[in-house]
């Protein structure tokens, strides 16, 4: 009996432990999207589908749609290439700088979109540094500037569980004669399949749910399914083509996500995960670290250093186009002409605290998903329900920034019949960003808890401990470094977020992406170059936020994924 019921314990516990992140995912992601859609198909009562048959045979759409998926596909492809040997340099390798290194990479993945995008578009115009490549207001400048933004994501993701490969694999397929080339294609790769494909899923699918930067290097001649929305939401009150619109991006994102399962599921395996210094000293250098540090070397300083660097001199160009740090002495104030209603100093105090407990939602919600979804229950039913469980959380990467902040703003006015307007709470911009930042913690955790091998959990429950016991003893210490990544990650998105946070903070309790993007859309090279300094800010903050992450994650015996 005693057997049976810390079985239904157990059991109770899991159910617990999905029931909280399902309810969060329902009531403020699921719940407000469906209402939004279903605005633009219900006309005085009657649901009206008609507005399939007009969005769809419209040539424009599938124009959109083919767009959406190109830049998307090459996004992705190139950001796995160039993520690939500074993952493997920066986390299979030690030498001086490497986190200061890391710090850097990931600054671009948390910059607001559209500061990027006019950072790229003054190297992209004709007298740019790049103007002689042609590629403004073209799809080779967009992927350029994606691959800029989610370079961080690949090298994170396989960085992190290649970090704590036991290299002993690769070591006895060398001592069997093996060339390196082959060792890297019979046991490197296919021991980082899973953290390849959960890279290539996020980065797809921010590819595909690009906004800011398609809107700033796209121009007059080139949209996206995402950009389509917002025009139709914004601009014509054409909720019924942008409900056809968002429910063709879901299934856009449903269709990545089961591609991206079905791989993850036929791929994934225990592996032996070591210490990030027994991997990175037991290998020594070999020849491929002469290409790796190349390759580094050209992706960093041509991909990242040369935007950020254009940005930075910049901003200390002031409005008489004399270089001093005028843009930053301006950052006490409102702007020229009142741009706005509080300093940007105020408002990176507002980003700090709503920051702050974004990520510690995001770290609740998503730990307990990554958690659930690492088990691999017996039953077919309960292995599906693991599976869907993982990908509904991915989700919230998938569905356009406007319709999740339009969709607050129509059904949490007084949620579930409580008599309170959560649209006047200042916890609902918080929330609206742990939205969009439990897939990554998600994604962060996930692959190392999936990693472990259950026969350490078996013999933990042998000896009699318990499922909490086997959880503290087993499960935390092993993903406690991804956990410390999985914090940093959160807390610098959250910073960094601007869609849907435009839609729903107040002007007195603004945060730093929405003010900038304030300061750029007003006249005035004041507002301007103070739109400049205020992206170095947000830029340097990230970093130092990274590379507080790196340290705080400590010594113990797990990885990030």
């Amino acid at each position: 009996m005693r057997g049976v019921s810390a079985t239904h314990a157990a059991w109770a516990g899991w159910a617990l432990a999905a029931l909280i992140p399902l309810s969060f995912l329902a009531l403020f992601f699921a719940w407000p999207v469906v209402a939004l859609v279903m605005r633009g198909f219900v006309s005085d009562g009657t649901v009206d589908l008609t507005g399939f048959a007009d969005v769809l045979g419209r040539p424009r759409t599938w124009r959109l749609i083919g767009l959406t998926l190109a830049q998307s596909v090459l996004g992705t492809t190139f950001a796995l290439l160039a993520g690939l040997p500074v993952a493997f340099l920066l986390y299979r390798r030690a030498f001086p700088g490497r986190s200061l290194l890391r710090g850097l990479v990931t600054v671009p993945f948390v910059l607001p979109t559209v500061v990027v995008g006019v950072a790229f578009r003054s190297l992209f115009v004709p007298d740019g540094v790049l103007g002689f490549l042609g590629l403004e207001e073209t799809l080779g400048g967009i992927v350029v500037a994606l691959v800029f933004f989610n370079l961080s994501v690949v090298v994170r993701t396989v960085g992190g569980l290649w970090e704590r490969l036991d290299p002993r694999a690769e070591q006895a397929a060398a001592a069997l004669g093996a060339s390196p080339r082959r060792v890297w294609w019979t046991v490197t790769l296919p021991s980082l399949a899973p953290a390849l494909v959960s890279a290539a899923s996020v980065v797809f699918l921010f590819c595909a749910t690009a906004f800011g930067v398609v809107m700033v290097l796209g121009g007059a001649r080139y949209g996206t399914v995402e950009t389509e929305i917002w025009v139709r939401t914004t601009q014509f009150l054409d909720l019924r083509s942008a409900a056809v619109l968002s429910i063709l991006q879901l299934v856009v994102v449903a269709a990545a996500l089961t591609i991206s399962a079905r791989t993850r599921g036929r791929r994934e395996a225990a592996l032996h995960l070591v210490s990030d210094k027994a991997s990175a000293q037991a290998l020594g250098r070999t020849r491929g670290d002469a290409a790796a540090v190349a390759a580094t070397a050209a992706v960093v300083g041509g991909l990242i250093l040369l935007p950020l660097g254009g940005l930075l001199l910049r901003s200390f160009q002031g409005p008489d186009g004399r270089i001093g740090l005028a843009n930053y002495t301006a950052l006490g104030t409102t702007g020229e002409r009142g741009a706005l209603t509080v300093t940007v100093w105020e408002a990176l105090g507002n980003s700090l605290r709503t920051a702050a407990w974004a990520c510690a939602i995001a770290l609740v919600v998503g730990g307990l998903v990554a958690l659930v979804a690492s088990r691999r229950p017996r039953r077919t039913g309960a292995r599906r329900a693991v599976s869907l469980l993982d990908g509904l959380f991915m989700l919230p990467l998938g569905v356009s920034a406007v319709t999740v902040g339009f969709g607050f703003l129509v059904t949490l006015d007084q949620p579930l019949g409580i008599e309170y307007d959560l649209r006047t709470s200042p916890a609902l911009v918080p929330i609206a960003q742990a939205v969009v930042a439990v897939p990554l913690v998600t994604r962060t955790v996930l692959p190392v808890l999936r990693a472990i091998d259950p026969r350490l959990r078996e013999v933990a429950g042998t000896l009699g401990a318990g499922p909490g016991a086997v959880l503290r003893t087993v499960d935390l210490p092993l993903a406690a470094r991804s956990l410390g990544l999985a914090v940093g990650f959160a807390f610098a998105v959250s910073l960094g977020e601007f869609g849907a946070t435009s839609f729903l903070v107040r002007p007195q309790s603004a945060t730093l992406p929405v003010v900038i993007f304030r300061l750029i859309g007003r006249p005035g090279a004041e507002n301007y170059g103070m739109a400049l300094a205020a992206s170095v800010v947000l830029a340097a903050l990230t970093a130092v936020v990274m590379m507080l992450a790196e340290r705080l994650r400590g010594d113990h015996g797990g990885g990030e994924f």
